[in-house]
């Protein structure tokens, strides 16, 4: 049985902690990718983004956001790969 399986108080912390650590990050990634594409697809904000400008946004977070899954699926094997290795 692996310890976040177990009812510990101490790893019910540990895991709190992480997933707040992780909806950190994320809500981080998500503000620097919108400053990220603003500032690069809005040259000259308005009251209102033009076709160009919504698709050039678009474009720009779908990049990021693609790329942050891959790195992040990447992340995620190399953890699992460490933790399945030094339970032996």
């Amino acid at each position: 049985m692996s310890a976040y399986a177990s009812g510990d108080p101490k790893t019910q912390v540990m895991r709190q902690i992480q997933q707040e650590a992780a909806m950190q990050n994320a809500k981080m990634l998500v503000e620097k990718l919108n400053e990220h594409c603003f500032e690069r697809c809005v040259p000259k904000p308005s009251t209102s983004l033009s076709k160009g400008e919504e698709t050039c946004f678009s474009n720009c977070l779908q990049k990021y956001m693609t790329a942050w899954n891959t790195v992040s699926q990447q992340y995620i094997t190399a953890i699992q790969k460490n933790s399945s290795s030094s339970q032996f």
